[in-house]
C-alpha cells in the first residue's frame, strides 16, 4: 500500500515518524508525500498544549474528508495521554498509542485485510526499555536527527509528558554509534541528539550525555554534532568540559528556562532558580566562544503575577538568548497546575506573549549583529530564489546570493550584514 505520513510536535516525533515511514517500506510498502494519493496515512500527534490537541483532531478530520476510502491511523503523545478522547476520533480507524511505534505496520495490515477499527493503547511501565528502531537515512539532506533518550521523571506541574511517555530510558551505546555510522554513509554530515529529557540520558546505566555525544563523533564523515533541548540543572562543569574537548560538538545551547522568575520556577517544580540559570549561562560563554544560547520561554503560567512577569521580561532582556520560543500556557488536565489558582486570561497570555516576543526578537538580531565582519563555516542545506541556505556551528541561519545550492558543503562565509533572523554573506 502507498503510505503518507504527517507529523505534529517536537524532533523526537519527527524521528519516530521516520522509524515507522522505515518500517513500512522495509514490510514492502511505498512511502509518499500527505499531498499525494494513498492507501493510509499515519498522523503522529502531539500533546504538548491544548492547540497541539486541535491540530491533531483537525489533521484526522481533513484526512478523512480528503480521502475518505484511506486507512487513518492516529498515534503518538495524544493517544497516550488522552486515550479516551482519541477513541472517540471516529474518522481515525487505527488509534494506538507510542509505546512500540513497530507495531504500527502490522496494524495497518490487519485493518486492510478485515476492516476492523483497531484501538491499541499500553501503559508505559518502571520496566520498559528503550525500544525505538534505529534509522539508516533521514528526510533532511545534511542534518539528521538521532532520538537517544526517551521518558521523563520530572515531573513539572504544568507538564503532561511523563504521562504521555513513561520514565526516562537511553539507546545503547553500541547502538548510537551504528546508528551514526548508518547515517554517516547516507550521506549525512551533522547528527542533533534529541530526547524527551535529553540530559537524563543515561541515568541509572552508568553513562551520560558526553558518551553518546563521543560516540557518534567517532564515526567518520560526521563533521558535527549537535544537542536538543537540555535541563539546565543537569548542565556540570564536568560535562562542559567534555564537550568542548570534542572538536566536532557545535556551541548551541538550548538551555530550557520557562520563567525568568524565581516565584514562578518555584510552582512550575523547575530544579534552578534564576541566580543558577545566569551562571550557567556565563559560564558557557567563557568556556565556549560564539556559543549561542537558545531557549523555551512561558508566559501566563497559572499564578504569573504583573509583577512576577516584569522580572521574567527582564531577566531574557539581560540574558540576551540567540533565540527563543515563547509560548502561552496551556492548562492540561492530570497535571498539578490545572487545579492552581491565578489562572491567567487568554488576552493577558496574549498581550505577555507579544512583549516577550519583542524583546526576545531584540535580542536575537543584537547575537546576528554580532556575526557581522567575522568569518564563519556554514553546512549548507536549501537553495531557493538565487540563494543558498545554512547554519553556522551555533546554528544561526546564514544566506548567500548562489546560482548552486551547495547542500552538503561546509563552507567559508564572511558576513556582510545581518536582517530578520538570518545573517547575509559572503562564500571566500
Amino acid at each position: 500500500m502507498k503510505v503518507a505520513f504527517y507529523t505534529l510536535g517536537c524532533k523526537v516525533n519527527q524521528y519516530e515518524t521516520e522509524a515507522m515511514r522505515e518500517a513500512f517500506i522495509s514490510a514492502g510498502h511505498i512511502a509518499v508525500p500527505d499531498s499525494a494519493p494513498f492507501d493510509a496515512v499515519v498522523i503522529n500527534s502531539c500533546t504538548v498544549t491544548a492547540e497541539s490537541d486541535r491540530k491533531t483532531r483537525q489533521a484526522v478530520r481533513h484526512f478523512r474528508r480528503e480521502n475518505p476510502d484511506a486507512i487513518i491511523i492516529l498515534t503518538g503523545c495524544m493517544v497516550q495521554a488522552f486515550s479516551d478522547e482519541a477513541k472517540a476520533l471516529c474518522d481515525a480507524d487505527i488509534v494506538a498509542g507510542n509505546t512500540d511505534v513497530e507495531k504500527i505496520v502490522g496494524y495497518a495490515e490487519k485493518f486492510a485485510s478485515d476492516g476492523e477499527r483497531i484501538f491499541e493503547v499500553s501503559e508505559h511501565t518502571k520496566e520498559e526499555r528503550f525500544n525505538t528502531p534505529s534509522l539508516s537515512s533521514f528526510a533532511e539532506r545534511t542534518r539528521a536527527y538521532m532520538k537517544i533518550e526517551d521518558g521523563c521523571d520530572r515531573f513539572c506541574t504544568y507538564c503532561i509528558i511523563p504521562t504521555a511517555r513513561g520514565r526516562v530510558r537511553s539507546k545503547p551505546l553500541e547502538e548510537i554509534k551504528s546508528e551514526a555510522e548508518k547515517l554517516s554513509k547516507a550521506g549525512f554530515v551533522e547528527i542533533v541528539l534529541v530526547g524527551i529529557n535529553l540530559t537524563s540520558f543515561g541515568l541509572g546505566e552508568n553513562m551520560d550525555l558526553c558518551d553518546a555525544v563521543d560516540a557518534v563523533c567517532s564515526v567518520e564523515g560526521i563533521k558535527r554534532v549537535r544537542l536538543g533541548s537540555l535541563e539546565p540543572d543537569h548542565m556540570s562543569d564536568e560535562m562542559l568540559k567534555r564537550l568542548k574537548a570534542q572538536e566536532k560538538f557545535c556551541p548551541q545551547f538550548h538551555l530550557s528556562l520557562q520563567s525568568g522568575c524565581d516565584e514562578t520556577l518555584k510552582r512550575m517544580n523547575r530544579h534552578y532558580d534564576t541566580a543558577f540559570y545566569r551562571d550557567l549561562v556565563n559560564r558557557i560563554r567563557n568556556m565556549f566562544a560564539d556559543a549561542a544560547i537558545t531557549t523555551d520561554i512561558m508566559v501566563g503560567f497559572a499564578g504569573e503575577t504583573p509583577e512576577e512577569f516584569a522580572k521574567s521580561l527582564e531577566f531574557v532582556r539581560e540574558t540576551g538568548f540567540a533565540k527563543a520560543h515563547v509560548f502561552a500556557y496551556s492548562r492540561r488536565s492530570g497535571t498539578v497546575a490545572y487545579g492552581l489558582p491565578g489562572q491567567v486570561s487568554r488576552s493577558e497570555k496574549a498581550e505577555r506573549s507579544k512583549r516577550m516576543i519583542e524583546t526576545a526578537q531584540k535580542s536575537e538580531s543584537e547575537f546576528l549583529n554580532r556575526v557581522v565582519g567575522k568569518t564563519v563555516a556554514v553546512l549548507f542545506e536549501t537553495a531557493h530564489s538565487g540563494f543558498a541556505e545554512g547554519y553556522t556551528a551555533n546554528y544561526s541561519r546564514v544566506k548567500v546570493k548562489s546560482d548552486d545550492s551547495h547542500c552538503g558543503e561546509i563552507l567559508n562565509v564572511k558576513i556582510t550584514s545581518a536582517e530578520n533572523d538570518c545573517c547575509i554573506g559572503e562564500i571566500i
